[in-house]
């Protein structure tokens, strides 16, 4: 699957970090995760740290997919609205969720920290405003469940929205202290360059054509016809997990987003702040480090590449005209535009853990607008999992719930 198109920003910015051989012998190890982006980054750090012999591979070459053409901002904030979470699945696990996805960013941070990472991590608020008038009663209800649940939030009418950010037409918002930005294409990179130093070991352009399947381990066989024997595989493949698993358990999106020439002073206070709205579908911005905005938008069903592609332009304009709604004296001239895929679920979480389907195995698959922080809690669980302990987000990130 094609996951991304024309000229992801990330990828043409870092150009080509890293490569590693494919597999050229049969290996043996504890874990072998497939998947080399953001996710299986963050789950390789957490196995080497655990203790297991690891062993990743990935059919392309690393942060190639999804990583390639993910936005990068790290909220805590879940597609599902707080209030309407608390519905679908209880109190306890919507407030414990939003928690998890809060406590990720701060997990990220202490890890940029210890790697001494140059991918950027920087502390941001969020402000999240109501694009139309009739939002705004949700919008306060959305507010108040925050608020009751202990996030540090505040809120912002019109004329305050205006005063702060310079964004007009606006019908008041949220604004959350917690929020985060990164180069999640650079910072996975640096993981891997870490735990490489540490036993990890990587191979790109190695891809799993079967699985064995026998007691207390796995045998994993790849293109090049080489196999590894492994007691577990943990799968990181996001949103190419629809080409693995039969069930209809996600749907799959395109999304848009442009960057803009380095112009830092025609966005007050946007360096410091992640911004989205309540349209749908909603329109999101952030600084990059070196300066740009990124903005995006103008999501749609996933009817593959060659169509999503074509859209490039189109999906452009879109975009840029609901930036003017906010901005209208503002020209943005487009340095990078491109299209990424991602998914969404019905209750906005993430899948974590086991498939019926697969002995030996556990799935962590960040769907969503927030899956960087979803692969964080993962990190968590999936350590969990291999001792043998039950997790307190299992039940809700469980399939067939």
């Amino acid at each position: 699957m094609d996951l991304k198109s024309n000229e992801p920003f990330w990828l043409l910015k870092n150009g080509l970090i890293t490569t590693y051989p494919s597999l050229k012998s049969d290996e043996k190890c504890d874990v072998v995760i497939i998947g080399g982006g953001i996710t299986g980054s963050l789950i390789a750090h957490q196995m080497v740290k655990d203790g297991y012999e690891t062993i990743l591979i990935d059919k392309r070459e690393l942060c190639n997919g999804s990583t390639s053409a993910t936005t990068s901002m790290l909220q805590y904030e879940i597609d599902i609205p707080l209030y309407e979470l608390k519905e679908k699945i209880g109190k306890k696990g919507a407030v414990e969720s939003y928690k998890a996805c809060s406590e990720s960013i701060d997990t990220i941070e202490k890890l940029a920290a210890k790697i001494r990472s140059n991918a950027g991590f920087k502390r941001k608020k969020s402000l999240y405003f109501a694009a139309k008038k009739k939002d705004t009663e949700w919008l306060k209800k959305e507010y108040e469940a925050r608020k009751e649940a202990g996030f540090d939030v505040k809120w912002l009418n019109s004329d305050q929205i205006l005063k702060a950010f310079e964004f007009e037409n606006t019908y008041g918002g949220i604004l959350s202290k917690q929020g985060a930005s990164i180069d999640a294409f650079q910072f996975a990179h640096e993981l891997f360059k870490h735990n490489v130093k540490k036993g990890l070991k990587v191979f790109d352009k190695t891809e799993m054509v079967e699985v064995e399947y026998h007691k207390g381990f796995n045998i994993i066989k790849v293109d090049t016809g080489f196999q590894i024997r492994a007691k577990k595989i943990i799968y990181c493949i996001g949103y190419e997990s629809k080409n693995l698993l039969k069930e209809n358990f996600v749907d799959l999106k395109s999304t848009y987003a442009v960057v803009s020439e380095v112009d830092k002073n025609k966005f007050k206070n946007s360096t410091s702040t992640l911004v989205w709205n309540t349209d749908d579908p909603y329109l999101y911005m952030r600084s990059t480090d070196d300066g740009r905005m990124l903005i995006g938008g103008g999501d749609e069903d996933f009817y593959g590449a060659e169509k999503r592609d074509a859209l490039l332009d189109t999906k452009k304009n879109e975009i840029l005209k609901n930036l003017k709604k906010i901005k209208p004296d503002y020209h943005f001239y487009p340095d990078f535009v491109w299209a990424g895929t991602f998914g969404e679920t019905k209750d906005g979480l993430p899948y974590i853990g086991e498939h019926k389907n697969f002995r030996n195995s556990y799935f962590v698959l960040g769907f969503g607008g927030n899956g960087i922080t979803f692969s964080v809690v993962g990190m968590e669980m999936v350590s969990a999992f291999m001792k043998n302990k039950k997790h307190p987000l299992s039940g809700y990130f469980k399939f067939g719930r």
